[in-house]
């Protein structure tokens, strides 16, 4: 008797969904990447229950074709990869696999309208199981709901944070890609948070992306990068070296537009603050590298976290190089916004009216000077 057995459809794409959608912020990091991708300069996020219950992206992008829409919830189904060239990789998504995994998992409902036609279309997948395309109301875009995810592997589900921190790992996705895209609108509201609104600025504003992000203390204490080595560009903001934080998380990398974690690139951040940062704390950065895609693949890892360069040597030299060169010419400028905090301690110090036990000192030891006060001092 065989004991090889070949995998039915759903089970493949339950196996594929755990590569991919590791938990509701990997679902909104797919479908948000498909509105970029899609030409959107408005983007919608909406969730509850931390993603588990619903999510929900809205955009203005060129939407689908029914044709289009129907091949769309198919595994390996892609508009991003041209002519199978995996060494030239130009959008943000191209495996097909992320609409597929997400309904094999989730309630999934896609509504979507094309420039081309009439009017919209709606398809909808549960737990793997399609239904047909129907017409549907809708401006041009899309509009894709999430529900009810992991209803499918409840194993999965059992293993997912608390609410608060998949809502909060939900807003740190939707945070990278705003700093990436500077001029697309992104909003993020739901039951389970605070909303929050950026709204588009000029093509390449990321100092004012920075600010509306990440606020005016890194904005205002921060210095300008853009270097080029051998057709690698560096660009973007790093804090001041007296800008430090308890933790990485203010790091921000992106290659050709695209958030990553590489290791490699992080090393490389340390390297440039260690000559003004303590080896306990940590720098903030916004960092943008910028290459031929035939020099880096992104195909190293299912959710496109990590990359490999084709000459890691030649990366790392230039940010270490570059973080470096920034710091020397910065001189010994220090945070203003630290700096002001370190004055109003000093300053409430100052003024604080003396103890009971103080004054018993100077009257039990009248031999001793009186301290010197210069506020009243002529």
């Amino acid at each position: 008797m065989s004991v090889i057995i070949q995998l039915s459809p759903v089970t493949i794409n339950r196996i594929a969904a755990g590569e991919v959608v590791e938990r509701p912020a990997s679902v909104v990091k797919e479908l948000v990447e498909n509105a970029i991708d899609a030409g959107a300069d408005r983007i919608e996020v909406v969730t509850s229950g931390g993603g588990k219950t619903l999510i929900r992206v809205t955009d203005n992008g060129v939407g689908m074709t029914s044709a289009d829409l129907s091949l769309a919830v198919e595994r390996h189904c892609t508009s991003k990869l041209i002519e199978d060239d995996l060494l030239d990789i130009r959008t943000l998504g191209f495996r097909g696999e992320a609409l597929p995994s997400i309904g094999s998992v989730a309630d999934l409902r896609i509504e979507t309208r094309h420039a081309s036609e009439d009017n919209g279309w709606a398809i909808t997948v549960a737990g793997g199981s399609r239904s047909d395309i129907m017409p549907v109301g809708l401006s041009q875009g899309t509009r894709i709901e999430v529900r009810n995810l992991f209803f499918s592997t409840p194993a999965r589900l059992k293993f997912l944070k608390s609410e608060r921190a998949e809502a909060g790992a939900i807003t740190d996705v939707v945070k990278r890609l705003a700093l990436a895209h500077p001029e697309i609108r992104f909003s993020l509201s739901g039951s389970d948070r605070s909303p929050l609104d950026y709204p588009g600025l000029s093509e390449g504003d990321f100092r004012g992306r920075a600010l509306q992000v990440m606020g005016s203390d890194f904005a205002e204490n921060s210095i300008e990068i853009d270097a080029v080595r051998e057709g690698v560009r560096l660009t973007g903001l790093a804090g001041l070296g007296t800008l430090q934080k308890a933790n990485a998380q203010s790091q921000h990398l992106f290659v050709n537009g695209r958030p990553v974690r590489d290791k490699l690139l992080l090393g490389a951040i340390r390297a440039g603050y260690a000559d003004v940062m303590a080896r306990d704390r940590f720098p903030a950065a916004v960092l943008f590298v910028d290459l031929d895609p035939h020099e880096v693949d992104v195909n190293v890892h299912p959710t496109k976290a990590d990359v490999r360069f084709r000459d890691p040597g030649l990366v790392r030299g230039l940010l270490v190089g570059a973080l470096r060169r920034a710091h020397a010419d910065a001189g010994h400028r220090a945070a203003s916004t630290h700096g002001a905090a370190t004055l109003d301690v000093l300053a409430s110090a100052a003024f604080r009216p003396a103890s009971p036990a103080a004054s018993s000192w100077r009257a039990d030891y009248p031999s001793r000077p009186a301290v010197f006060d210069w506020r009243t001092a002529p």
